[in-house]
């Protein structure tokens, strides 16, 4: 049986000065003689050996002529042992920004696999931070901040910015794994107009299709379960000017919010400013746009017409609700949820025939 070569993976970095003095040693040749030889003051070799000077890609090159050892060596031991230096820096410095992380949900982004369980505090930041795509909390600041600005109504980012961030990042990170055309105002309107008629089959059945039709449109569909203190249903932005994205919670895990929170969305996208992050959650200010995107969803789901016929003969049985919902061609749980949300039924009433949602 083969033996399994395993590569050789060092957990501590040398310094270059360290090698350089031992090849000295080997060849008996001082620290002098070997600046002559380079054309270097003894000085600079000096400080070489004891890490207070950079190898640089010159002098490399003349330690390679004299030493026969490559210039690619060199300037990898120099690279390794400056990059170290600098890592050793960043823990030290990112101590001071611990608090940072308290506004954020780290047991659910690990268990969301945002990130592996980080072996420190200051490991914490660090993982954080790449999770976000910035370097710095700076620039943390500087990307997720600009999102309060574009949506100062949102109750949800003045309770917990941590918890909303964190979830508009996962969200962007799934977008990112799809692949999207450039987005076409007229291929978004047939997409949505044919996507009607899935509302009488199952949400979770449909679903990859949903995000099939979205994408050859140019939008994003991404499913995000909520991270705590956020409360939001959904979210409508623009993560480049041709590409769009329509973020998902499914909080209240019934088809019908589903279904409704999808179109709302998608007015957002095909009715209002690029500019914009449009917030579905409970406790946000009622804009103009918000307004029209609960029109938009009511009336592309149901018919107002035919709905106000329905509502008028005041007959809201199982078997009636199932027969107008064939009828108008939509779920019997959106019909159910249109009832109840206008005050036609009770709360408690039909919820039989709504589809319940549940994350696998």
């Amino acid at each position: 049986m083969a033996a399994k070569l395993v590569p050789f993976q060092p957990n501590y970095v040398t310094r270059p000065g360290e090698v350089l003095e031992s090849h000295l040693e080997a060849r008996g040749m001082t620290k002098a003689e070997f600046a002559n030889r380079c054309g270097r003051p003894l000085k600079t070799i000096s400080e070489i050996v004891r890490g207070k000077a950079a190898i640089t890609p010159e002098t490399a090159i003349q330690f390679e002529r004299v030493l026969g050892v490559p210039a690619t060596l060199w300037l990898a031991l120099e690279s390794r042992y400056r990059l170290d230096l600098a890592e050793r820096a960043e823990r030290a410095s990112l101590a001071r920004f611990l608090p940072w992380t308290e506004q954020f949900p780290v047991k659910d982004l690990l268990r969301h696999g945002a990130f592996e369980d980080p072996a420190s505090e200051t490991d914490l930041v660090g993982k954080l931070l790449a999770f976000f795509g910035v370097g710095t909390v700076d620039g943390w600041e500087e990307t997720f901040g600009t999102l309060r600005v574009a949506y100062r109504r949102s109750a949800a980012f003045a309770a917990s910015p941590g918890s909303m961030t964190a979830w508009l990042r996962l969200g962007e990170l799934a977008a990112d794994a799809l692949t999207c055309a450039p987005y076409e105002k007229r291929a978004f309107k047939e997409a949505l107009a044919g996507c009607r008629t899935l509302t009488e089959r199952p949400f979770v059945d449909v679903h990859p299709e949903l995000v099939e039709r979205f994408a050859a449109a140019g939008v994003a569909l991404v499913l995000v379960p909520e991270l705590p203190k956020t409360h939001v249903s959904g979210v409508s932005r623009w993560l480049a000017k041709d590409r769009a994205l329509i973020q998902m919670s499914l909080r209240h895990k019934t088809g019908d919010h589903a279904w409704f929170t999808l179109f709302h969305e998608a007015a957002h996208v095909l009715l209002h400013s690029k500019k914009g992050v449009y917030i579905d959650e409970p406790n946000g200010e009622r804009t103009d746009e918000e307004e029209e995107a609960d029109r938009f969803a009511r009336d592309l789901l149901i018919p107002p017409g035919t709905f106000s016929s329905f509502v008028h003969a005041g007959e809201f049985s199982e078997t009636a609700v199932r027969r107008f919902a064939a009828n108008v061609g939509v779920a019997p749980g959106i019909v159910v949820g249109r009832l109840q949300h206008e005050g036609h039924v009770p709360f408690a009433a039909l919820n039989r025939l709504k589809e319940r949602l549940t994350w696998a």
